[in-house]
């Protein structure tokens, strides 16, 4: 049966066109083994789109396919270990990780440089030597310096748009092969003087006698101990991420003793995964000095219980807040990168692909009470976009920032309230099964270097396909700024 916008029925039709393609139906109206139902709607004389509930991938046609463009596939990705800030790469720069991780990659992969085309890498706090931190990982890495690269920043999803950027150069066809990554060094950040020392020490050199520079650098001594130091807030709030997470779990109904159980969950698996070596992303860094020695694994992922997480104090709403330090993701140390291609590409020149890249979407809203709703925004555009449903999605990455701020989306996602008013939606989305969520840990756990945690879900999402034998993988995660992204991969069978 078809449906028109005017609801007439339109039963004897034998053809409907999906974009470019023809699809043929039977005539027979009762026949049980063929079309369940269409649904088709007619704009400018005609129809764009036929939705069927009884083929299996041709329900979930890729958006590349409806638009003419070339599959997208990821060959491989690695990344250096994660590690708690302040420990084993306390001494390291960004750029140092940022080069391990490329020149990892091409190994791995064995990559041919003339084969490469663009690398782009994600960052978050930058470091002013190294402002493109993409081009210069890449010289340290020994990329040839024909290759251009660029550096892109967009919070914690900032190596998400370094994949992305690369999936618009591949798709358009002005690239074939690309590097996206992504690094983040909390060890060492960024702290400069206040405003007024900075005007005095700028104003310096136009004095011209010696009171002037007297005077002057009264000035500068008087601010010399009183520095800007660096926060994870939000600038058109004035409010810190955790305040932030604390309130939303509040708004959802999450108990301090959910978010705790969560935090072990993470802890848990992210520390099964690792004894059972499901983690062949994670690269070795070798540290030379006095005490020569390789990192080679995370250093964040510490096992606990409820009793133990009970007794730890508020973190930022006090005293009745609920996010602590134990359910709110690190301060995190590591580098991230991604070998991208066309399809054809790939396979052309001996490559043996891990997943689709089928499609992305961003989002963002309200950046003070909906600042960390990302997910339950982008996860049900972007399945609506690919026309699945929850049930059709195999494996589910999504970023954990914060416990709270993981089952506020869940919850979310599962409100009447909060799809209809807020999302438009005709009723609730329907909750993301906790046997799909993140098996192998996550943010909480494996940590987060804010500019190379999408690299790692889109290797996560890519592995777990393969070991659970699924065929599509959703990524989410939110953003400072309210923002966000969703990612949908698909496994790779040939």
């Amino acid at each position: 049966m078809l449906l028109f916008r005017d609801g007439k029925e339109a039963r004897d039709f034998s053809r409907c066109f999906f974009t470019n393609h023809v699809v043929l139906f039977s005539r027979r109206r009762h026949q049980t083994d063929t079309i369940a139902y269409l649904v088709a709607y007619i704009e400018e004389k005609k129809m764009l789109r036929a939705v069927s509930t009884s083929f299996g991938t041709a329900r979930a046609a890729s958006t590349a396919a409806k638009r003419n463009l070339p599959n997208i596939v990821l060959v491989d990705a690695v990344r250096t270990p994660f590690v708690v800030s302040g420990t084993v790469f306390k001494d390291l720069m960004a750029v140092d990780l940022q080069k391990e991780a490329i020149k990892a990659l091409v190994e791995k992969t064995n990559l041919p440089y003339d084969k490469l085309d663009h690398i782009i890498c994600g960052t978050v706090i930058q470091e002013c030597k190294t402002s493109n931190i993409a081009r210069e990982a890449a010289l340290l890495a020994g990329v040839p310096d024909n290759i251009p690269a660029h550096t892109v920043t967009l919070a914690c999803i900032s190596s998400n748009v370094a994949i992305t950027q690369g999936m618009g150069m591949l798709a358009t066809g002005n690239a074939n092969a690309i590097i996206a990554g992504g690094v983040e060094l909390l060890s060492d950040v960024p702290i400069r003087y206040n405003r007024k020392a900075r005007k005095a020490m700028l104003g310096m050199n136009k004095a011209k006698d010696v009171g002037s520079k007297l005077k002057i650098g009264g000035e500068i001594a008087k601010n010399l101990l009183s520095p800007e130091l660096p926060t994870v807030a939000e600038f058109s709030t004035g409010e810190t991420m955790g305040h932030s997470g604390d309130r939303l779990a509040a708004a959802f109904n999450v108990s301090r003793r959910e978010q705790d159980e969560f935090a072990i969950r993470s802890h848990t698996l992210a520390s099964e995964a690792a004894k059972n070596g499901k983690f062949t992303d994670i690269i070795p860094v070798f540290l030379d000095g006095k005490k020569p020695k390789t990192i080679k694994e995370d250093n964040g992922i510490r096992v606990s219980t409820i009793e133990k997480l009970s007794t730890l104090k508020p973190a930022f709403v006090k005293p009745h807040g609920t996010v602590t330090a134990a359910n709110a993701s690190y301060l995190t140390d590591g580098a991230s990168a991604a070998l991208i291609m066309t399809e054809e590409y790939a396979l052309a020149n001996g490559f043996k692909p891990k997943a689709y890249l089928r499609d992305y979407l961003y989002v963002a809203q309200d950046p003070k009470d909906q600042l960390l709703l990302s997910p339950a925004y982008v996860i049900p555009k972007l399945l609506d976009k690919a026309g699945l449903g929850l049930k059709d999605v195999d494996v589910f990455e999504i970023h954990e920032a914060f416990a709270g701020q993981v089952l506020a989306n869940l919850n979310a996602m599962d409100s009447d309230y909060f799809c209809k008013d807020h999302m438009k939606r005709a009723g609730k989305f329907g909750r993301v099964p906790m046997d799909k969520l993140n098996l192998w840990g996550g943010s909480l756990s494996i940590g987060h270097p804010f500019g190379a945690t999408g690299v790692r879900l889109a290797a996560h999402s890519a592995h777990r396909l393969k070991e659970e034998k699924g065929q599509y993988a959703v990524i989410a995660a939110c953003a400072a700024g309210g923002h966000g992204v969703g990612m949908l991969l698909e496994a790779y069978g040939k």
